[in-house]
């Protein structure tokens, strides 16, 4: 069973590896808004698209003291290739063990030419500067994505 989290609930907190042997958490980040995308792996076509688009808007995201992360059961190791391969300048963190990805409810049943697997339903999460969501996008369609995000980000 997943959880479903609603604008106005208090964004689950985690601490996970990230590229670059490093460990991200949300509270760390207290104070800024962050933008939490889930992702289902690295250096895939929509996946790399996604991660490509929040890239070449990263400025204007740190204008708006914003954090842009990305999200994926991939691993560390996964996660610095992907990053290197298309010198993406934000964080990615690995999730293996799927506790945040279950925490924030993407990590769903999923079905491909009939057979059921699990795996992560690509979702975006708006974090305001308190820890609150802000805004949810389900079942993100990547085409201009990141630019509506940064909208909203820009908004609050």
């Amino acid at each position: 069973m997943t959880n479903q989290l609603t604008v106005g609930d208090q964004a689950p907190d985690f601490a996970l590896p990230a590229d670059g042997g490093t460990t991200i958490s949300l509270s760390a980040l207290r104070g800024k808004k962050v933008v939490l995308y889930f992702y289902p792996k690295d250096d895939t076509s929509g996946c790399t698209k996604e991660a490509m688009e929040f890239n070449a808007l990263r400025g204007d995201f740190e204008r708006t003291n914003c954090v842009v992360l990305g999200m994926s059961p991939d691993s560390v190791k996964s996660h610095d290739k992907f990053k290197a391969k298309y010198e993406l300048q934000f964080p990615l963190v690995a999730d293996e063990e799927k506790s945040a990805l279950e925490a924030y409810g993407v990590w769903v049943e999923k079905s491909m030419y009939g057979r059921k697997y699990m795996g992560v339903e690509r979702t975006t999460i708006l974090i305001n500067a308190d820890g609150v969501i802000a805004a949810i996008w389900p079942k993100v369609k990547v085409d201009g994505h990141a630019e509506e995000v940064l909208k909203k980000a820009q908004s609050l």
